[in-house]
C-alpha cells in the first residue's frame, strides 16, 4: 500500500500536504501537462514518486515537466508520447512504459476532451468516446501486467457529474445520428465509470493485488472547459466562478483516491460540496445506471472489439 501517514487535518479535511512519502512509486498520469492532470502529477512528485507525463504535445509536456522540477528539484518527472485518440499510438505508448517499468504503483486516466464539435479519430471513434474512454480502456490493459506485478497498486479512472445525464447508445456509439456534443461527452463519461466498476471486479475476481477507482475533478477551471460558452470560462471564469474551483482544488479527489490508505476499490471520489461542483474531497455517489453489471460487462466486451485489447488480469 502507499506509505500515506495523517491524510487529513486536525479538522478531518483532506490536503494535497497530506499525500505522504511516495518515494519508490512510479505514477503514470495521461493529459499531465495542463490543468488538473498536472496539478496531480506536480503533487506525486512533490511527494518523491517518479512520475510519467503521459501526453499528447511533447513540447507542452516537457514545459510541465520543467516547472514541476522548478518548484521540486530533484524532482523524478518523466515524459511519455500519447495520443489518446489513436490506438497505434496507445500501443506504442504502453510498450516503451513497460519496457521502462515492469512494475507501475499508480495509473491516473485523466486526459479527456469535453463538448467539442464532433471530430472522427483515426481508428473511425468519435472523438470523446476515443478519447475519454476506449484510448484509456486499451491503455490500462496493454500495461496492466506492470500494475498487477506491484502490490498495493491501482487504476484511478477519471469522470464527471455529467455522467448522471449519460446513457450508452450501443446502436450509435460514434453519434453518427443528431450529434450533440453535453450528449457524446455525458456517454464517454457514464462509460468512465461502467469501466472503472467492471475493472476493479474483474481484479477482484482474480485475486489482482491492484484495485480501480474512480474520481472526478467538480468544476475544476482548467483548458478542458476552453469549449464552453465564453461567460462560463476565460480569464475571470464569469458566472462559473462562484459554483467552480481551482485545478489544484480539483485535484485533491483525484490524489485522495490515488493514495489514501482508507480508499477501497470500487469507489467514487469528488468534491462533497453542493452538487459535487466544489468542496472538500470525499466518496460520493454515481447513478443506478452506472452500476448496471450487466451494461458494464455489455460495454467491456465492445470496448474490447474496438480496441483489439483483451485484459490479462495476472
Amino acid at each position: 500500500m502507499p506509505r500515506t501517514k495523517n491524510a487529513s487535518t486536525g479538522d478531518g479535511r483532506w490536503t494535497a500536504d497530506r499525500i505522504g512519502d511516495q518515494s519508490g512509486r512510479v505514477a503514470v498520469v495521461t493529459g499531465a501537462n495542463t490543468g488538473v492532470g498536472f496539478e496531480v502529477a506536480t503533487a506525486l512528485a512533490r511527494g518523491g514518486a517518479t512520475v510519467v507525463l503521459a501526453c499528447r504535445d511533447l513540447d507542452r509536456a516537457k514545459h510541465a515537466a520543467g516547472r514541476i522540477t522548478a518548484e521540486t528539484p530533484g524532482a523524478q518527472v518523466r515524459i511519455q508520447e500519447l495520443d489518446l485518440a489513436s490506438l497505434g499510438s496507445v500501443r506504442r505508448a504502453a510498450a516503451l512504459l513497460k519496457e521502462d517499468f515492469p512494475r507501475i504503483d499508480l495509473l491516473v486516466d485523466n486526459a479527456g476532451v469535453m463538448w467539442i464539435p464532433r471530430q472522427v479519430t483515426e481508428d473511425g471513434f468519435e472523438r470523446h468516446l476515443a478519447v475519454n474512454h476506449l484510448g484509456h480502456f486499451a491503455l490500462t490493459g496493454l500495461i496492466l501486467p506492470a500494475l498487477t506485478a506491484t502490490p498495493g497498486s491501482r487504476i484511478v479512472v477519471l469522470s464527471s457529474p455529467a455522467h448522471r445525464r449519460g446513457a450508452i447508445d450501443f446502436e450509435d456509439l460514434h453519434s453518427t445520428r443528431g450529434y450533440r456534443p453535453m450528449k457524446a461527452y455525458a456517454q464517454s463519461k457514464l462509460a468512465n465509470l461502467l469501466f472503472a466498476y467492471e475493472l476493479h471486479r474483474r481484479l477482484q475476481s482474480a485475486g489482482a493485488p491492484t484495485i480501480a477507482l474512480a474520481a472526478h475533478p467538480g468544476g475544476a477551471r482548467s483548458e478542458l472547459n476552453r469549449t464552453m460558452p465564453r461567460a462560463f470560462r476565460g480569464a475571470s471564469w464569469g458566472l462559473a466562478r462562484p459554483i467552480t474551483h481551482s485545478a489544484d482544488r480539483g485535484a485533491l479527489a483525484i490524489l485522495r483516491a490515488a493514495v489514501d490508505p482508507e480508499a477501497r476499490g470500487g469507489q467514487y471520489y469528488g468534491p462533497t460540496g453542493r452538487f459535487e461542483f466544489k468542496g472538500d474531497p470525499g466518496v460520493v455517489t454515481s447513478t443506478p445506471l452506472s452500476h448496471d453489471s450487466e451494461l458494464q460487462r455489455r460495454l467491456w466486451e465492445r470496448s474490447e472489439e474496438l480496441t483489439g485489447v483483451t485484459y490479462r488480469m495476472s
